[in-house]
């Protein structure tokens, strides 16, 4: 049976190739770049989708920001169908090839990547009806991690990780035979890395709010999220600053909300409204991961003949010792009126922002000192080196994927 990925000694460290098949042209196929397309699409949905909440409350199901969130689904689900037709039941030399390529799944041939996509696509498209009704029978404006939420949001996740997979496989074989198209696919990988750094800052949001930023569990949120992504996407994609791209990636999309959205005219449409909402409110200033990540890349470009667990320790040190005194710090500037300017944004406010709330008073919530400090940001330096070996080591294991 095909062998998804190399054999084990990849995992300690080898990285011998996994067996060959042949390769196609120096082009990328038609799926990758719908696959970018639909990933993408459902980023930029999320985001205006939270906007949208946040500036006017849930009016309706068919809203912009939903219709970009289930295209994601809609397209993997064509790139999903039409692989699978090809690789299972087609006969020319191009479904052949596709076919030394794939995996076999209950008698369906495809990439493993567009196994990991279609059924994300299927759990997409199913949430939305669910989501619907939801609202309907629970109100127009319930809690984000709810049954047809929690559908959606893994069906984003198994959409992204299925065609970073689907460009990994390909990337993979073109390493050592395809000069030409490697750096198109690696490209794309980091792109989708970036989108993929967007994805997981998203789902710790509640943790790194600007007024939460004096907490410990801030730190310990990033420090589980953070260090694990960045090690996937830094041994995987090859490239020696593939975490300072990746962030760059996160900084410049988050910030290009914050310039973008506010350019388009709002209204609440729920109550009470406790702010004067008058255009979509953007998210908050990203959070500052490029000096750790630009750290983590230059220590793990010199740490390559290191085990694998004195890399993770150190980076879970580095990472820490950089990242949590930099954003303590920006965080006073961001609660502060310095800070009420388009590009940073902290005049912005959601329309349930109470004028006696920690946000508009510009108050931390509940900040830590001292002991309690130092516990959770000694905490946080061991759950990061445990996210940077799992990410060293699922990442070094991907290397080898092929199909």
């Amino acid at each position: 049976m095909a062998s998804t990925a190399a054999a084990t000694g990849v995992l300690a460290g080898s990285h011998a190739a996994a067996p060959a098949v042949r390769t196609r042209p120096a082009v990328v196929p038609w799926y990758l770049w719908t696959g970018v397309v639909a990933v993408t699409s459902a980023s930029i949905g999320g985001s205006w989708d939270v906007a949208w909440h946040r500036s006017i409350g849930r009016d309706t199901f068919w809203t912009p920001a939903h219709m970009a969130i289930y295209l994601c689904g809609v397209l993997a689900g064509i790139v999903g169908l039409v692989l699978v037709t090809r690789a299972t039941f087609g006969r020319s030399a191009g479904a052949a090839e596709l076919r030394a390529e794939s995996v076999s799944v209950f008698g369906l041939r495809a990439p493993l990547g567009v196994f990991l996509a279609g059924w994300g696509g299927v759990a997409m498209l199913t949430s939305a009806p669910f989501d619907n009704w939801w609202h309907n029978a629970y109100g127009l404006d319930v809690k984000i991690v709810s049954p047809p939420h929690t559908l959606l949001i893994f069906g984003i996740r198994a959409v992204s990780l299925g065609m970073m997979f689907l460009i990994l496989a390909a990337m993979n074989r073109a390493a050592d035979s395809d000069a030409a198209v490697f750096p198109k696919l690696q490209k794309l990988f980091l792109y989708l890395g970036g989108i993929a750094v967007v994805g997981q800052m998203f789902f710790v949001q509640e943790y790194t709010w600007d007024i939460v930023l004096h907490q410990g569990s801030a730190y310990v949120a990033l420090a589980i999220a953070v260090p694990v992504i960045l090690a996937v996407l830094w041994q995987a994609s090859r490239y020696k600053w593939a975490a300072t791209v990746c962030c760059t990636i996160y900084m410049a999309f988050v910030i290009g909300e914050i310039l973008i959205f506010p350019l388009f005219p709002a209204q609440p449409k729920l109550g009470p409204v406790y702010f004067p909402v008058t255009h979509l409110v953007p998210a908050k200033f990203p959070v500052l991961l490029l000096p750790s990540a630009f750290a983590l890349d230059l220590l793990w470009q010199r740490t390559k003949s290191w085990k694998l667990w004195q890399i993770a320790i150190v980076s879970g040190i580095v990472f820490m010792a950089i990242l949590a005194p930099i954003e303590w710090n920006f965080a006073n500037f961001l609660l502060s009126h310095h800070a009420d300017n388009r590009f940073f944004g902290s005049m912005y406010f959601d329309y349930t922002a109470r004028p006696n709330g920690y946000e508009r008073a510009r108050r931390f919530f509940q900040p830590v000192w001292g002991e309690k400090l130092a516990i959770s940001l000694t905490l946080a330096t061991v759950y990061a080196m445990i996210s940077s070996w799992l990410g060293l080591a699922f990442g070094r294991w991907m290397r080898g994927v092929q199909r």
